[in-house]
């Protein structure tokens, strides 16, 4: 028997790799005889990217960039495709992971950061750049990744617009003159794990303005605001920002690329299971593990463990979920997908103290999957 383990990250708590290990090390305790794979995943979530360049065999480049909140950081961005394709994780420069509690502050942060990972990605005449856009602190619709590649932002009296995105509601005009010539050299692919539009109520600012701290009074700022960005930009560009599918994702960093630096939006899954080469390990399998923190309604809208088990189902494999969260009554399009559902927690318990426990925990469901296994033999 040949086990495939293929999950996601444990969201605040353990990166796929390590919750892949340990589920590994888990059917390890069981007394079943098999021979297993882990192929950690992503989406474009958070950690997406760096792990992209890991299964990739690709190289991390040192960078020194500013956070969402102005101050210098050092991070790093990867080269994979021997140096022609690059690969950008928005957390990294831009992420909720780089602030404290008290610092979230959606109508002030930016995204610039990441706009200078990607001039510091054209800096070595990459021909693509990847850039997952989950994680991130912002709700600016990409102006400030805008902004560093030269783009400027004016009020009704000719001025750059400084305090954005909050300042977007004086937005009159946009300036793509001082844009980076290269950009339009280099294709740009951006990863998107949620499907939200730009605005309304499944928007940015309405969906993931409280994930990232904003008010209910932010919220509507926000929405606002880049109500106004999206309507400049369709009427100097054509570019219909608030009906891209995908557009909200990552606080309208999505709508942004696409609106005015014509990035393709991707389903990020869809996409990592192909440049990784995931059908060929699916192909020597017997048995799918996937997994993330939640297993629910919303997994089947494109996460990891509905990438991974969607192919393993069409290939008749047997799947295994694991998660923190699972539903009590899973519904019957989870139950085509997954065939079995468990949950690492045995009982309640307080999150923080899940979050702790994870790995352990992880190993625990590992075993008993192992021993489920070796009783049906």
């Amino acid at each position: 028997m040949h086990i495939l383990i293929a999950p996601n990250a444990f969201k605040n708590s353990l990166d796929a790799d390590a919750v892949a290990i340990a589920i590994q090390q888990g059917l390890q305790q069981s007394h079943l005889s098999f021979t297993s794979e882990c192929f950690p995943v992503g989406d474009g979530g958070d950690g997406t990217g760096d792990l992209l360049v890991k299964q990739m065999n690709g190289v991390f480049i040192d960078a020194s960039v500013h956070d969402p909140l102005g101050r210098k950081i050092k991070t790093h961005f990867g080269l994979i495709d021997e140096g022609k394709t690059a690969v950008i994780e928005m957390a990294n420069a831009s992420g909720l992971r780089l602030l404290k509690k008290v610092e979230l502050d959606p109508l002030h942060a930016s995204s610039f950061g990441t706009g200078e990972l990607i001039k510091l990605a054209l800096d070595k005449n990459v021909q693509r750049i990847i850039i997952a856009i989950g994680g991130s602190a912002t709700v600016d619709g990409a102006t400030g990744i805008l902004q560093a590649l030269g783009i400027r932002f004016l009020n009704g009296v000719g001025k750059d617009i400084e305090d954005m995105p909050a300042g977007l509601v004086d937005l009159a005009a946009i300036d793509l003159s001082g844009l980076d010539i290269r950009t339009h050299q280099c294709e740009l692919l951006v990863l998107c794990d949620v499907e939200n539009p730009l605005l309304g109520a499944t928007g940015a600012a309405a969906v993931f303005g409280p994930q990232k701290g904003a008010t209910k009074k932010a919220v509507q700022e926000l929405e606002k605001a880049l109500s106004i960005l999206s309507k400049t930009i369709l009427h100097q560009t054509g570019e219909d920002m608030s009906a891209i599918k995908h557009g909200g994702a990552a606080g309208g960093v999505a709508a942004g690329l696409a609106g005015l630096l014509h990035a393709k939006l991707v389903k990020g899954v869809d996409y990592f299971l192909e440049i990784t080469g995931f059908e060929k390990s699916l192909l020597k399998a017997n048995i799918v593990i996937t997994g993330e923190g939640s297993i629910d309604e919303q997994t089947l809208e494109g996460k990891a463990p509905f990438g991974v088990a969607q192919r393993a189902k069409e290939k008749d494999l047997r799947v295994f979920g694991i998660a923190g969260n699972i539903p009590s009554n899973p519904s019957l399009s989870l139950k085509k997908y997954f065939d079995v559902l468990l949950s690492i927690n045995d009982e309640p318990v307080a999150i923080a103290i899940a979050i702790q426990n994870t790995a352990a925990n992880l190993r625990k469901t590992g075993k008993l999957i192992g021993e489920m296994l070796n009783i049906e033999k």
